[in-house]
Parts: C-alpha cells; sequence; structure tokens
C-alpha cells in the first residue's frame, strides 16, 4: 500500500505534516523549544482521546506516525470485517468499562503490557489484589506490642494456661526476629526465619501456626494490610513411623536426668503421660499409697478424666519424691523442651583409656518416644489392648494399629525392670489395688 512518508529530515518542509496509510492520516507536528531547535509531535488517536506523543527527531516522529497509521488503518479493516457476534462481544466490552471511564481502547493497551509481565490473566488478578491489598490503611505497631496485645486477648477471654504460655514461647522468639511493624514483614522474612529455626516437620509446622494466628490478629485490627504467613511453605505431617527407646536408652536417660526432670521422664517413661498432661500434673494426683495417677479433665488432652496405674518400676523412680507438694513440673513449657534435649545430650560418656572403655555418642531426643515407649511395652507385656488404651487416653484402634507386635514381651520385661539402683532401700512395699481405667 502506498504511503506518503518521506524519509528523510527535511527543515523546508511545510508543517504540520501528514502521514498516510490506507484511509488513515496521523499528523506531525513541529515546535520550536526554548534550548533552541525543533522538537516533534504526533497527534494520536488511537485511544479515543487525543494526545502527543513527543519525540526529538523529526525522522523519529515521521516513523512513529507511519506506524500508528498502519495500526490505525488495520483496525478499520477488522472492524468492516466484524461479526455479528463480534460487534455484540465489543458493545458488552465497551458497556462493561464505561462505568470506569476507561476505553477499550485504552483498556486492551494497558492489559497487554500488564501481560507481558505476568503472562497470563489469573496472574493479573492475583497482583491487582495484591496491590489492593497492600494499599490499605494500617495502623502501624511493632511486633513486640501487637504480641503483648494478643495475649492479653486471649487471657481475657479464658484460654488454658498452657496454650498461653505455648503462645508466650513461640511469640517471644517471633518478636526477637521480627523488630520492626507488622506491616512490613514478608512472606519472604517469614519463610526465612522458620527455616533459619531447623525444627521438626512438627514443630515447624506448630510454629507456622501461631505466626499464622498472630497476623490474623493483626490484619483484622488493622496493624497489616495482609497475612504474610499465608504464603509461606505448608508442611503436611504424617503419622510416620513410631519411635521407642530400647531398655538400655530409657536406662541411660534415668541416669543422666537431673533430680527435677526425672519424675517427668519417669512418668513419661513408665506411665505413657503426655508432656502436655505432666506439665500440668500435681504431685497430689499422684496417689503412690493407692498405685494409681488421676488426670483430671482439666489436665487431659481430651478433656476426659482417666486413671494410669502405678508399677512397681514407676513406684521405685517415683518413691523419694512422696513428700513433694505442688506442681510435679515447676519450670516453663520452654523449659521442659530444653530438659529433654539436656537430658538426651548427657548421656554422652567419654572413652576410659585405661579401661579400654570406648566412647558412647549421645542418644537423640525421639519425638514422643516416652509415651510410645510406654504403650508398645505395656501392650506387649498384657496384650489389652481396650486396657491399654484406657491408659493412654485413646482408642484400642490407635493401640492395635500403632503399637501392635512393635516389641516382643520379652522386651517388655526387660523395660519394666528398669529400676534405680538400691531400690529396695528407698521403696517400701504399697498396695497393688490399681483403680480401672
Amino acid at each position: 500500500m502506498k504511503t506518503s512518508t518521506p524519509r528523510k529530515p527535511s527543515n523546508n518542509s511545510n508543517w504540520p505534516r501528514k502521514v498516510t496509510f490506507g484511509r488513515e492520516s496521523v499528523t506531525v507536528y513541529r515546535r520550536e523549544i526554548p534550548s533552541g531547535g525543533f522538537g516533534f509531535m504526533v497527534a494520536n488517536y488511537s485511544a479515543g482521546k487525543r494526545r502527543f506523543d513527543s519525540y526529538p527527531t523529526e525522522a523519529e516522529a515521521l516513523d512513529a506516525a507511519q506506524r500508528l497509521a498502519r495500526q490505525l488503518s488495520e483496525r478499520q479493516v477488522v472492524a468492516a470485517s466484524m461479526t455479528n457476534g463480534q460487534a455484540a462481544e465489543y458493545a458488552a466490552a465497551v458497556l462493561t468499562l464505561k462505568p470506569h471511564g476507561v476505553t477499550l481502547t485504552s483498556a486492551a493497551d494497558t492489559l497487554a503490557k500488564c501481560l507481558e509481565t505476568v503472562h497470563d490473566l489469573s496472574n493479573l488478578l492475583a497482583a491487582a489484589k495484591f496491590y489492593a491489598a497492600r494499599q490499605k490503611s494500617v495502623t502501624r505497631r511493632p511486633v513486640s506490642e501487637v504480641v503483648a496485645e494478643l495475649l492479653a486477648v486471649k487471657a481475657a477471654r479464658k484460654a488454658s494456661t498452657r496454650y498461653l504460655q505455648d503462645l508466650r514461647v513461640r511469640l517471644a522468639r517471633f518478636a526477637d526476629a521480627f523488630r520492626k511493624d507488622c506491616c512490613d514483614v514478608t512472606t519472604a522474612e517469614v519463610q526465612a526465619w522458620l527455616d533459619s529455626l531447623q525444627l521438626s516437620p512438627q514443630s515447624y509446622k506448630n510454629f507456622r501456626t501461631v505466626a499464622h494466628l498472630f497476623f490474623e490478629f493483626a490484619v483484622a485490627r488493622g496493624y497489616a494490610a495482609d497475612n504474610p504467613v499465608t504464603g509461606s511453605e505448608s508442611l503436611t505431617v504424617g503419622g510416620g513411623d513410631v519411635e521407642i527407646f530400647t531398655p538400655a536408652e530409657i536406662r541411660r536417660l534415668l541416669a543422666a536426668a537431673t533430680p527435677d526432670f526425672l519424675p517427668c521422664l519417669a512418668l513419661g517413661a513408665f506411665a505413657g503421660l503426655r508432656s502436655a498432661e505432666i506439665e500440668r500434673l500435681e504431685w497430689s494426683d499422684i496417689r503412690l499409697a493407692e498405685r494409681h495417677i488421676v488426670i483430671g479433665a482439666d489436665k487431659a488432652k481430651t478433656a476426659s478424666r482417666r486413671v494410669v496405674p502405678i508399677s512397681d518400676t514407676l513406684a521405685a523412680w517415683l518413691a523419694p519424691y512422696a513428700a513433694q507438694t505442688g506442681a510435679v513440673w515447676q519450670g516453663t513449657h520452654e523449659a521442659f523442651y530444653i530438659a529433654q534435649q539436656a537430658t538426651a545430650a548427657a548421656t554422652a560418656v567419654p572413652a576410659d583409656a585405661q579401661s579400654g572403655t570406648p566412647a558412647k555418642p549421645a542418644l537423640k531426643w525421639k519425638q514422643n518416644a516416652l509415651r510410645h515407649s510406654y504403650a508398645s511395652y505395656r501392650f506387649a507385656e498384657i496384650g489389652d489392648a481396650g486396657r491399654v488404651a484406657g491408659e493412654l487416653g485413646n482408642s484400642a484402634a490407635v493401640v492395635h494399629r500403632h503399637y501392635r507386635e512393635l516389641v516382643k514381651p520379652a522386651d517388655a520385661e526387660r523395660y519394666f525392670a528398669v529400676k534405680p539402683a538400691g531400690e529396695a532401700a528407698n521403696v517400701v512395699t504399697l498396695p497393688r489395688e490399681v483403680a480401672a481405667a
């Protein structure tokens, strides 16, 4: 198609000039500029309204005008060949954009530019939502202050002591890592923090849950525009293999335990109590004379009361503490966790060159292994899933699924034979009556 576009700049040409392609013409203007010389502008009606596009040289302005004229001419060709359906679609698009004061042409141009960056419409919508969320008005408050407010609200709503303690411990670590305003914390920073903790999958999940709760609280009160934890990696924690301690390992752990932690260790190993239950337990709940432990509804995970028998082995380990009162564990939840790790670390035995005894590396603490050990050895000892389930506070189906034939009766005999040295001198013979679970 023929065009009237001059290809060489000419200072003697008449201005303004027109560039034509097909039936479309585009006007190019020349204007003097304050610094001397000329500037060039192309009248652009492609979006439905006139705007001027500026160019530093005549040649660039004429090239741009030619491209624009070609584009407008091609539009006319497309418009002339539109079907009724396409015309209806065009009309619908115009009406959709009308309330926003945006022409279809400008909307299409903007959309095309956005898609060059985000590649598809779903990403574009997500980007728009993210932008809108970030533009919300927020009240700037440091993470540490919002942590304190969250804990105060939970306490006012009568959250359990155990739950508040867990929140306090985890959020203290979070606040220490993020000394900034809530609204400035990003998903990448949250993910980096979770990764830096180097936790087991279950612990990772627990910390992430608490961080998510924190930001839901912050968003609801206008301290953050969105919840950055939502975009962080979420782990699915499977049941996995049941880990237990061998009789030799439990003996080493008991030998390494400090006096304040030893009863906790024995209660987990020889009564199957959960860590949370031990942390809530009072010495008055341990009825040595009656040979059972009462786990009240306020202390049990399932919020239902149960009675757990005290075996000869457990009685031997608890006998020195018979006169104790108050809480069995008087430290914090964090201190309980630290005591577990410290006890395992203390089982390391250095090599003895004189006796030729080789070194023994420290045992690794196994998650929930005290309770798993009791359940496994107890089931092997008595073969009664219902009775073991009653002692554990769960179902016979769970006992069958996780603990059946995990160990042999001979292993159970060795396990429950792990008693303190010189126990005969310290333990008073107690009645063997055990309350039904």
